[in-house]
């Protein structure tokens, strides 16, 4: 006489696996390979995936990502910065590095990754007698600009505050806001720098943007109410730096941080409801305002 054939379930993905073991959300049995522990029984795999897509992810107090605790952007920017300076030195060899004069011949000299890259308002007698600068159309040297630097110290100097403030400021604002805030604060700095000197005086750096970092970590530290103390100083002492040590771009150090400040101002106190499109327009305005003022002054130079 034969035997009857099992009644007993079979996993939904396994047909062959017997098991009593139900998904608690979708009732569908699922054998041990196929379960994910839930609060309250097991949970199959589309089940689990499906609680990821409509579960709401976490957020920092500003709204953003919490990857930014990984500080990617920081890293990244870091990167770009060392990259740029080294192939500054494979194009301009030693002097590119230090012994070309300032801070007691620590500063290194002008290759042509500088010269392509910094901002410049107007040269008209410079390589080859064509017309160089921003003036002249070269609008990319408002934003290359905050990446290139004159000698191994000064990129030190800058790097260093970068990792310091820079994996903070991202861990409490998010990546995307962190990048808005840096490359907004060194475009800011840069077009200072390109209204506020003269047409052809270079100048370059990622100091643009770590002052607006400095300001930034106070804007956002007093929103969280947080002790700010300690910062206070390190501004005073990167304004007395700026103002009392030769060739350095006053108007590129104090645009990148009232810029830093501002969009800072923006991310940190933008109300919770639409919090993500009042910082986004926000940011897009000092965009605008930032560009209306490199326009203005290119009209003023051709004019």
């Amino acid at each position: 006489m034969s035997e009857a054939p099992s009644t007993a379930p079979v996993c939904y993905r396994h047909p062959s696996r017997e098991t009593y073991i139900r998904c608690t959300r979708c009732d569908r049995p699922i054998c041990p390979d196929c379960m994910n522990e839930a609060s309250v029984g097991h949970q199959c795999p589309e089940c689990v995936a499906e609680g990821k897509r409509t579960q709401r992810q976490a957020r920092t107090a500003f709204g953003g990502s919490l990857a930014g605790r990984a500080g990617y952007v920081t890293r990244g920017l870091i990167a770009i910065n060392v990259a740029v300076m080294v192939l500054s030195a494979v194009v301009g060899g030693p002097r590119a590095i230090a012994g070309a004069g300032g801070w007691f011949g620590l500063m290194g000299g002008q290759t042509d990754v500088t010269r392509w890259a910094s901002v410049l308002g107007y040269a008209p007698y410079v390589i080859g007698g064509d017309p160089h600068g921003i003036a002249a159309g070269e609008w990319w040297r408002l934003f290359t600009a905050m990446f290139v630097h004159y000698g191994v110290l000064h990129l030190l100097l800058n790097m260093m505050l970068l990792w310091q403030l820079g994996r903070y400021l991202e861990e409490k604002l998010g990546p995307i806001r962190f990048a808005a805030l840096y490359l907004l604060a060194g475009l800011g700095g840069n077009v200072a720098a390109y209204v506020f000197t003269a047409p052809n005086a270079p100048a370059a750096g990622a100091s643009t943007s770590i002052f607006g970092l400095v300001l930034a970590m106070i804007v956002v530290n007093r929103r969280l109410r947080l002790d700010i103390s300690q910062l206070i100083p390190l501004l005073v002492v990167n304004l007395l730096f700026t103002f009392s040590v030769p060739n350095i771009s006053i108007a590129g150090h104090i645009g990148g941080l009232i810029i830093g400040g501002v969009v800072a101002f923006v991310l940190a106190y933008a109300p919770t409801k639409r919090r993500s499109q009042i910082q986004a327009a926000g940011c897009a305005a000092v965009f605008v305002v930032l560009l209306l003022a490199a326009v203005m002054r290119t009209t003023v130079l051709l004019g």
